[in-house]
């Protein structure tokens, strides 16, 4: 089975035990799982974590790697697949299972010929919506949508900041957010990224740290140290900071002082649940809004987009096309 897959880990230098070549098909590893045809797997940061033995214990190597994917069930059935799994035994909200792992962690991962899921984490595609917009879906925009809208409990007409603009989640946050009404201000070192985040829907665009016109009722945070007092300083009181992650670090300065003196709330949030992937898919249906796509490439350039991903050169999702 064709793939790419962590062969080995470095902390420092990636992109060096990545591989792309043939490993034999697991097969189902519990029962209930279902195997999916991939036909488009989309990149994101969680695949530089793996090759750099972040969440990966090397004793699970080789692992495929891949937590999105949009492919076609063995009748046919054409879907999207959701990357949380659930430990055995677990009932609840998936997100809020201590023992949850995603694909590529535990059980192999997306950007492979096949992926085995649980049955229950699929969801239909609509055909509106093409493979490589349906792959961009489950980790970035369901991580955006829960953000928004869940953590945040933004409505329309609220303000939101988007630190970062250009990453997945950030370019996300951005189109999710203008469909659904929202006032939206992003924040970037790159010109040129302010310009493209203008360009797909944001209302104002920022260099980061920059004094805004006004406080915001909730921020979009996925840097960390690097923006972390701005995002803090940027809200009204009782505003929200939404957090899913600290790319440039996450050990800044807590300021708890001013989160309880103005009355802050600080909410974290990881991925999202299989019901609200499929409310995402539904929302892109009724507004018309589109995943942003910085790419679509075939396997065997999946190095080149990581080393593009790793530089920060990716504005949006970079998408490889496994199967056709």
């Amino acid at each position: 089975m064709r793939c790419a897959y962590v062969e080995s880990q470095d902390a420092d230098r990636p992109l060096d035990g990545l591989r792309v070549g043939d490993l034999p098909d697991p097969g189902a590893p519990l029962p209930g799982w279902v195997p999916v045809t991939v036909r488009a797997a989309a990149l994101n940061q969680h695949d530089l974590f793996s090759l750099r033995g972040v969440g990966l214990p090397a004793e699970r190597l080789p692992m495929i790697l891949g937590t999105d994917a949009a492919g076609v069930l063995d009748d046919g059935t054409e879907v999207i697949v959701h990357a949380v799994i659930p430990s055995p035994g677990w009932h609840g909200e998936e997100t809020l299972d201590p023992r949850r792992t995603l694909l590529s962690e535990l059980h192999p991962g997306t950007l492979a010929e096949r992926v085995w899921v649980p049955a229950g984490n699929v969801v239909p595609k609509d055909p509106a919506v093409t493979w490589a917009e349906a792959a961009a879906l489950p980790t970035a925009y369901l991580t955006a949508y829960r953000m928004l809208f869940d953590a945040a409990a933004l409505r329309p007409g609220g303000t939101v900041l988007v630190q970062g603009a250009g990453g997945g989640v950030a370019t996300a946050a951005v189109v999710l957010g203008r469909a659904a009404g929202l006032r939206v201000w992003v924040t970037s070192r790159s010109e040129a990224k302010r310009a493209r985040a203008l360009d797909i829907g944001a209302h104002a665009a920022f260099p980061t740290g920059a004094r805004l016109p006004e406080q915001v009722d909730a921020v979009v945070e996925t840097v960390g140290a690097a923006t972390w007092a701005h995002s803090l300083r940027a809200l009204r009181p009782g505003g929200t900071v939404a957090v899913a992650g600290a790319t440039s670090g996450a050990m800044p300065p807590a300021e708890l002082n001013r989160i309880f003196f103005r009355s802050l709330r600080v909410v974290g949030t990881t991925m999202g649940t299989r019901d609200q992937l499929a409310a995402v898919q539904r929302m892109l249906l009724a507004t018309g809004a589109r995943p942003v796509l910085d790419g679509v490439l075939p396997l065997a350039e999946v190095g080149e987009a990581l080393r593009r991903l790793e530089a920060g050169e990716v504005f949006g999702k970079v998408v490889v096309e496994v199967t056709a």
